[in-house]
């Protein structure tokens, strides 16, 4: 029996992994958009999966009133999910992306390279990919969620209600709905202690 026979052929291991791909300034929507057609058009889509511009929404003041908008966590970048084989080389352990499908994310308009040593692409840890996600309001299976508005109380803090029927009055936050932005004030209502839900925007913090 030859060495080549005995030599047993090592499993290739496929995972799905984030990656980084860098873009000229103001371009990543066009870029996003550019990639998706390409990669459905030259039937790649066993190997490019999710491209996303990473993004979140902030409330913003406008003539009086908090309104939400988007704003791009990573100007100039744009995270695509490809298939990438698991090897080891001569850093450790890394992986290798389907080099036409490097080809043609590397060659679209806009586009000026990954995120990596030189032209090796390196991907996202999990936990890296995680938390990005988390913050556009995406999970790691890819199922869309509401995204967590940046609420700067806690439960248990005394506030003030500012307009409406309670304008004025002071209580304890028993709950806040991060998704929806509402807060339950334990306010007095009819001699007694209630909770009372309101908008986050609708309350302020005590200053003593």
């Amino acid at each position: 029996m030859t060495e080549a026979n005995e030599k047993v052929e090592e499993e290739v291991v496929y995972e799905k992994k984030w990656y980084i791909i860098h873009t000229y300034s103001g371009y990543e929507k066009k870029v996003a958009a550019d990639l998706e057609k390409r990669i459905e058009s030259l039937d790649l889509k066993d190997r490019v999966f999710r491209i996303l511009v990473p993004e979140e929404e902030v409330l913003e003041e406008k003539r009086g009133k908090q309104v939400k908008v988007s704003r791009k966590l990573f100007p100039s970048y744009v995270m695509i999910e490809m298939l990438s084989i698991k090897e080891e080389n001569e850093l450790g352990l890394g992986y290798r992306v389907d080099s036409d499908a490097w080809y043609v994310i590397r060659n679209t308009n806009g586009v000026t390279g990954f995120v990596g040593i030189g032209s090796d692409p390196i991907p996202l840890s999990d936990e890296e990919a995680s938390n990005l996600l988390a913050k556009v309001g995406i999970d790691v299976d890819g199922e869309g969620s509401a995204p967590r508005l940046d609420i700067d109380f806690r439960i248990g803090e005394v506030v003030e209600v500012k307009g409406g029927s309670f304008d004025g009055q002071q209580g304890e936050i028993a709950e806040i709905d991060y998704e929806h932005g509402k807060v339950k004030v334990m306010l007095e209502v009819l001699g007694r202690l209630t909770p009372v839900e309101v908008e986050y925007t609708e309350i302020a913090k005590i200053d003593y």
